[in-house]
């Protein structure tokens, strides 16, 4: 499983996530190709090499004018909705993920604006938030985390800051209003710093990516990568970004005679569409879920409905049930534990004339079985222009 942490000992905005993401990989062609496909014009995006406090980071400033041709820092962009928003982003020609990802930040950043004035997601305009440099930082970023493979997200608790900063309505004191918000139910740790470390923009991007914030998980980091702030600090204003595999995607600890504990967390809907069902599903596997799967039921009233099943590792049970609550109108969510047995394996990796393809080695009663990744033969099926079943053929030729 891939996996992304972000150690936000500076914060976290979302210029820095997305030039964290492009230092560990994530290619601007890439970027500004999808990025390119919405429906907003005038703007450049500006990707600058720079060094912070003796550390060497990339820095992303997006330039834009807005319609009456003032320059990016005077602020005068027109203030959009969240639904504006919201079809600005389903007109782009993006991955269905990046799409769900970026839509999910803005609304959990609407929800978040809205409380703080005392109105709706529907009626919120987004002043700052709403102008393009922040439909650029999201949406990059929701098309970073899509074209890196990650799986999941885990982030270091955050430092706010301290201090005031001066916002559309005048000047708050930091954290800002709507990042108080966002940050709520998250760690927080002290920083003696007098400036704006977490912004509103990067508060929503990692409070709705992250499953959870803590120390560095068990992983295997094969990328490492910085994200520049704008400002100078007294510390290095920098994002970095660990991207590796998660040590139980390898196998480590999972022997045939040693039975592993689970939580089983399940809900029954009668009034889910599916297109949340479907996207439902993404969340509970970015979280961490080990399997999802639905069951058509017959609910009282004789109701069509959904059963909901979720498995998953005790450490994840907690993200597994926010989602579910979060992401639909269950009033309650059963849980039970399992216990299960799994057959030992790791990962290797196999030479194809269309690339690397990693297969996963299983073993029972002194035999093995190997399977090829989809993750690896549907992306190389992709690049590369060729019907998927070729990619496995030759993955298991080369096995």
């Amino acid at each position: 499983m891939r996996i992304a942490y972000f150690d936000c000992f500076s914060g976290i905005s979302g210029n820095m996530a997305l030039g964290a993401l492009l230092a560990c990989g994530l290619s601007r062609a890439t970027l500004e190709a999808g990025l390119r496909t919405l429906p907003l014009d005038g703007w450049q995006l500006r990707v600058t090499p720079v060094t912070k406090r003796g550390i060497a980071a990339t820095h992303v400033e997006v330039h834009a004018e807005d319609v009456h041709g003032h320059g990016h820092g005077q602020h005068h962009s027109p203030h959009r909705g969240l639904a504006d928003i919201l079809h600005l982003i389903a007109q782009g020609d993006i991955s269905d993920r990046a799409k769900a990802l970026a839509s999910a930040i803005f609304t959990r950043l609407g929800e978040a604006e809205a409380e703080v004035h005392g109105t709706t997601p529907d009626q919120v305009h987004f002043h700052e938030v709403g102008a393009v440099d922040a439909i650029v930082d999201i949406v990059g970023a929701a098309i970073g985390i899509d074209a890196l493979g990650i799986e999941r997200v885990i982030a270091s608790p955050l430092p706010l800051g301290r201090g005031f900063v001066t916002c559309a309505h005048g000047c708050f004191p930091i954290p800002a209003p709507a990042t108080a918000l966002l940050v709520r139910g998250v760690p927080l740790v002290e920083a003696d710093v007098e400036a704006e470390l977490v912004t509103p923009t990067g508060a929503a991007i990692i409070t709705t990516l992250a499953e959870r914030f803590g120390p560095l998980p068990g992983m295997t980091a094969d990328r490492v990568g910085y994200g520049a702030g704008t400002k100078d600090l007294p510390r290095p204003n920098v994002l970095r970004l660990f991207l590796g595999e998660a040590d139980r995607d390898r196998g480590v600890a999972l022997r045939s005679d040693a039975p592993e504990d689970i939580v089983g967390l399940e809900t029954n809907l009668d009034d889910t569409p599916g297109e949340v069902l479907g996207y439902l599903m993404e969340r509970l596997f970015a979280a961490g879920a080990l399997d999802v799967f639905y069951s058509a039921i017959q609910m009282k009233k004789n109701r069509p409905g959904v059963l909901v099943r979720v498995l998953c590792a005790p450490a994840d049970e907690a993200a597994c049930t926010d989602l579910l609550f979060r992401e639909t109108t269950t009033l309650g969510v059963r849980r039970q534990p399992y216990a299960r047995t799994c057959l030992p394996r790791d990962l290797r990796t196999v030479d194809t004339p269309y690339g690397p393809v990693r297969v996963k080695i299983s073993r029972w009663a002194g035999a093995e079985r190997a399977e090829p990744e989809y993750e690896d033969c549907k992306r190389l099926a992709e690049e590369r222009g060729v019907p998927l079943r070729a990619v496995y053929a030759a993955a298991r030729q080369a096995m």
